[in-house]
């Protein structure tokens, strides 16, 4: 299920969400809840509004690798990938 607050699509590229302009901790909320969704593949795209270091090691204690990657200005955008 999406998250109400974060607009979320379908690339031939993997999984957006946009948590741009959120108050914490809904970025990572929305982030945490579609990674735990049985859909989601194994490539997820967030476009952040900064670095997110305390959503990291939830990701890695979830399974997931994360990436920076390049973005608009202004952007963090991160790759996240499941680890084998």
């Amino acid at each position: 299920m999406p998250h109400p607050l974060a607009n979320e699509w379908h690339a031939a590229d993997g999984i957006h969400i946009d948590v741009r302009g959120l108050s914490p901790p809904e970025p990572m909320v929305a982030i945490l809840t579609l990674l735990e969704h049985p859909d989601t593949n194994d490539r997820v795209f967030v476009h952040h509004d900064r670095e997110p270091v305390f959503l990291y090691p939830e990701l890695a204690e979830r399974g997931w690798h994360h990436q920076i990657v390049a973005g608009e200005p202004g952007e963090v955008r991160l790759l996240l990938t499941r680890q084998e």
